[in-house]
């Protein structure tokens, strides 16, 4: 059965998203606050359609890419965790899509190439607009990257190749995630993790497994134990190279480490969660002063905003609350990243019942990086729920974020 059918009721559609999620009815009705026997009565049309805001609670645990989707009604035509598009992503995948299996075009070194990348990530770190900015270097990166692959004369040169392949599409996931074509980021992840495992580069294979636990996970929760699998077999090869390892490798060993914990809270394994979140932390310790990975951002500050998220996941609005104001003085270099930081402590509040402090921190967001806050399917949640308000001044706020983010026309 397909939700998108205009004949199906609410209640099927809502059970059909379900099961593809692979959620019970009690583990549905846990997450937003009811019960498995109230799952049940709006799946069989024994209740009504709830409010705005139980469904837009419903559309978060679901990961529904718009809410008619979810509502069958066409009028709520709106994207929420697939954003709406970025006039680059045709570019960027015809890119991907091509394979230079032969040509006899000559290209730049992996020394270039690294560099491009290089300045590819500082650009992604200091521009608003982030995703317009990265997807205009990335369709050049990519055919240079996969030909310098196919040109390299030795194993030393091919593995090298391969590295920066990896990293490379580690930087095409970035922009392609949350925009409407996941083919295309399963396939950039996929391909991500070939170059990582062939470049024989620890760090490299961290990366590529860190996004890979990633997309996993962001699947729903009929795809957690698979990102566990990528995610623990990667610390386990990782862990014997750890001692005498580089900065880097151990950062990226300390971002698995917490996303493990991410994983667990998105379970509700609230002991497990915060344990490796705490066991990460000690690793973010043992890194240099001043260290901020380019790639996952792992660091000692972003220790506080991973807490953030936990207590956020955990669905605890008070401990989430107190991690926010504990994160506040915390300096992130990263636009976006401070931006989806911004949007986690907003889900908290929220969470905690203070939708006019959620607002203002999303207002924080979108000036951090407009581009992060317009494909966050959380924020527009938010936003959306508040814009349905009936305090006046709160519906005028939202409202206005909304037509700043692309949810409502100006």
């Amino acid at each position: 059965m397909d939700p998108q059918a205009d004949q199906l009721a609410f209640g099927q559609r809502l059970q059909i998203l379900r099961t593809r999620r692979g959620l019970t009815r009690d583990q549905l009705g846990g997450l937003v606050g009811r019960s498995g026997s109230w799952v049940k009565g709006l799946e069989t049309g024994r209740l009504k359609v709830p409010k705005l805001d139980t469904i837009l609670a419903l559309a978060e645990v679901l990961r529904g890419r718009n809410l008619a989707e979810l509502t069958g009604d066409q009028g709520l035509h709106i994207d929420l965790f697939a954003g709406p598009g970025h006039p680059r992503l045709a570019a960027v995948k015809a890119a991907v899509d091509a394979w230079p299996l032969a040509t006899a075009q000559e290209v730049p070194s992996t020394t270039h190439i690294r560099a491009r990348l290089t300045r590819a990530w500082r650009t992604r770190h200091s521009a608003p607009n982030h995703r317009e900015a990265i997807g205009a270097l990335l369709p050049d990166l990519i055919r240079d990257a996969q030909i310098a692959v196919r040109q390299a004369n030795t194993s030393a040169d091919r593995r090298a190749a391969q590295a920066s392949l990896a990293e490379v599409y580690s930087l095409t996931q970035f922009f392609v995630a949350y925009q409407p074509d996941a083919a295309l980021l399963w396939r950039v992840a996929e391909r991500g993790l070939v170059a990582a495992q062939e470049s024989e580069d620890p760090y490299a294979i961290g990366v590529a497994a860190w996004l890979s636990t990633q997309a996993h996970r962001d699947t729903g929760p009929a795809h957690y134990d698979a990102a566990d699998a990528v995610n623990l077999a990667t610390l386990e090869y990782l862990q014997p190279l750890l001692e005498d390892s580089s900065p880097e490798v151990l950062a990226i060993a300390g971002a698995l480490t917490f996303e493990a914990g991410y994983t667990a809270a998105r379970r509700g394994e609230t002991g497990v969660a915060w344990r490796h979140w705490e066991t990460a932390g000690a690793m973010a310790n043992g890194l240099p002063d001043g260290f901020y990975d380019p790639i996952t951002s792992f660091s000692r500050p972003i220790m506080s905003a991973h807490a953030v998220t936990i207590a956020v996941e955990l669905r605890h609005g008070g401990e989430s609350v107190r991690q926010a104001v504990a994160a506040e003085a915390m300096a992130i270099p990263s636009r976006p990243r401070r931006a989806r930081h911004r949007i986690e402590e907003a889900r908290g509040y929220q969470i905690a019942g203070q939708p006019d402090v959620a607002l203002a921190t999303l207002e924080k967001a979108h000036e951090a990086a407009p581009e992060t806050i317009r494909y966050n399917g959380y924020a527009k949640r938010i936003v959306l729920e508040e814009a349905d308000s009936k305090a006046p001044a709160r519906r005028q706020r939202a409202s206005a974020l909304a037509v700043k983010i692309g949810l409502l026309a100006a």
